[in-house]
């Protein structure tokens, strides 16, 4: 398993990112790991194991800053990390690429140069959601798909489902529509007729719709809505966070899972290869779980699988 990661992506790059390769690599021997940065601070930062047979080197001079403008930067910046990490991956050199830069360049750079898959009409990114119970489950899309038709709900569904098979390991996940009430026939235009689409697709554990305030109470594993809708959800809960935990330090176990510093990176699903979207604000503890997902995502083949329910 080949994985090349983006040593300068993100806030605490390339520090944070060098621990969390060191964290890895104490876990897990079966990865090669391609490094895309500046070779001589990286290996300085990697200390004793920079000669490590399992990390292989590849030195960029150039850099995406995180407010660039993804196309320009693309463009103007090919020897940049983030460009050279989709060259490798679209040339086969690795089989998966993962950043936690400037999230513009990384959407462009996985619906452009990656390609979506065939018979997917729009890829999207999940969010993992804490439930009551301590377990987790998806909700997409939450950002990258503000206006949907309801088609894109439904590929939605089976992407989901599918990420939920393949890294949560659910074997039949529940999948559900995020309504104004739970009746079919509820909502708006959009609603209405994505609903009759998944009620209809044979590929999905489909439950029906849930309300906002079930989004924590184990009612489905995966939670399906447009981007416009899931980006506002997933702010709301981030600044809760802030406000109640951070601002006000009151301690719950519950609402520690809200942290989002604790989610590493999403997949982009729908793309022809794996690619990971790191946080911008990723530590040692975000980098490790990037890295752990990676791992996960080509051990299960879960991109095999959605080309396959996708060729049908």
């Amino acid at each position: 398993m080949r994985i090349a990661l983006d040593m300068m992506g993100g806030d605490y790059a390339p520090e944070q990112a060098c621990l969390g390769v060191l964290s890895f690599l104490k876990l897990h021997n079966d990865c090669q790991l391609f490094l895309l940065g500046n070779q001589p601070i990286i290996e300085n930062l990697l200390g004793a194991e920079a000669s490590n047979p399992l990390i292989t080197y590849i030195h960029t001079e150039d850099n995406i800053g995180m407010d660039e403008h993804p196309i320009k930067a693309i463009k103007e910046k090919p020897n940049s990390s983030i460009v050279t990490g989709f060259g490798l991956l679209a040339k086969d050199a690795v089989d998966l690429f993962m950043s936690s830069g400037n999230t513009g360049v990384m959407l462009v750079g996985a619906s452009h140069m990656i390609k979506v898959i065939e018979g997917v009409l729009r890829p999207s990114i999940p969010t993992p959601v804490p439930q009551i119970d301590g377990t987790y489950s998806i909700m997409l899309d939450v950002g990258i798909n503000a206006d949907c038709k309801p088609e894109n709900l439904n590929q939605f569904a089976t992407l989901g489902s599918i990420y939920a098979q393949s890294i949560l390991g659910i074997e039949k996940p529940t999948v559900a529509l995020m309504n104004i009430g739970e009746e079919e026939g509820k909502g708006n235009l959009l609603a209405q007729a994505a609903y009759l689409l998944m009620k209809e697709n044979k590929q999905i554990h489909f439950i029906g719709n849930i309300e906002g305030r079930d989004t924590v109470n184990n009612k489905a594993d995966v939670i399906i809505t447009d981007g416009f809708t899931g980006n506002i959800l997933l702010k709301f809960a981030e600044s809760m966070y802030d406000v109640i935990k951070v601002k006000r330090n009151i301690q719950d176990e519950f609402l520690d899972k809200f942290n989002h510093r604790l989610y590493a990176g999403v997949p982009v699903l729908g793309i022809n290869k794996p690619v990971i979207v790191g946080h911008g604000v990723s530590d040692q503890v975000s980098f490790l779980g990037m890295l752990s997902m990676a791992r996960k995502m080509l051990i299960s083949k879960m991109n095999d699988t959605i080309k396959a329910s996708f060729a049908i």
